[in-house]
């Protein structure tokens, strides 16, 4: 009988492929992510740390193949505004350029542009990219106890001296660099928590929650450079922003979920609710026991609705 993989026995090589792509067209996962273990068991979720990739030449990333893939996404997957914005502007709250999505890109290096392609995996040869850096990661992830799920990936492409605003994520991600050099700020979450639980509650909570940008960050940030070739990971809901350099910007970001960020953001949604509620909740991690009565209580009454759900959906009264 196997064993679960731990961190001093997992090997780089490419696991089964996900996202309707055949294992013959997967590549080696060392050959596109290597990712250092000790770095790794140290670091991950808690510090930023760099990794190494071998994308940097892939026709893929071209702008001609970009220009196509932003045909054969839908409209919804693609978000592209104004680049020269302050840190502080909201995501997605800076002006449009009035350019088209095609012009965006082929003028990408005079149009001072930012644009994002979300959840590319929905084009197969992206999907073949995006599994064969994460199947590097997963055993690690496994290894690790947080295991993996709901991968994704983006694609970012931006103009010289481009801004990607202060923001914050729920997704475990490693941004790798293609083309150009760009400066990751980054705000340590570890040695200095800088939101209240109530933030968190309603990021959680909020999809379009954005939070506050205080000048005193840009002091108190680490700031990563990034070349093309090189990658970061940072953890979920670590606060941070890019800078772009002097030439045109593409990225790629590989994200993924894992159970135990899931399960911090269902325990962050409930205390929102008895918040609501005039119920003050003890803050996440202060009381494990109170976690998991929140987590399995939510897991429930989920269950409970989707089997309502269900129910109504199938019943012979709910055709009349």
């Amino acid at each position: 009988m196997s064993s679960a993989p731990t961190l001093q026995n997992v090997t780089r090589t490419a696991l089964t492929p996900r996202i309707g792509v055949a294992k013959s067209e997967i590549q080696a996962g060392s050959r596109m992510l290597d990712i250092d273990i000790e770095t790794f068991k140290s670091d991950f979720n808690r510090y930023a740390f760099k990794v190494r990739h071998h994308l940097a030449d892939d026709s893929r990333f071209s702008i001609p193949s970009l220009i196509e893939l932003s045909k054969r996404l839908p409209e919804e997957s693609i978000r592209y505004n104004s680049g020269g914005i302050p840190v502080g502007t909201g995501l997605y709250e800076a002006p449009q350029t009035g350019l088209s999505k095609e012009e965006t890109l082929r003028r990408i290096q005079e149009c001072k542009s930012w644009m994002v392609l979300k959840n590319v995996e929905q084009v197969p040869e992206y999907a073949e990219l995006l599994n064969g850096c994460l199947d590097v990661a997963e055993p690690l992830c496994t290894a690790a106890g947080y295991g993996m799920f709901k991968r994704e990936a983006f694609i970012f492409v931006s103009s010289p001296g481009s801004v990607t605003p202060f923001h914050i994520d729920p997704e475990h991600n490693f941004l790798l660099q293609i083309q150009g050099k760009k400066t990751i700020s980054i705000l340590d979450r570890v040695g200095r928590p800088l939101l209240q639980e109530h933030e968190f509650e309603d990021f959680f909570t909020n999809s379009h929650y954005s939070p506050e940008f205080k000048e005193e960050y840009k002091q108190a940030a680490s700031k990563f450079d990034l070349l093309s070739g090189e990658g970061l990971h940072f953890p979920v809901t670590t606060l941070h922003w890019v800078e772009n350099g002097d030439e045109v910007s593409v990225s790629l970001s590989i994200t993924f979920r894992s159970v135990q960020a899931e399960r911090r953001g269902i325990i962050y949604e409930v205390n929102h609710k008895l918040r609501e509620w005039g119920i003050n909740p003890s803050p996440y991690g202060s009381a494990p026991a109170r976690d998991a009565a929140k987590y399995f209580a939510f897991r429930a009454l989920r269950r409970t609705r989707n089997l309502i759900g269900r129910f109504r959906h199938e019943s012979p009264e709910s055709k009349y």
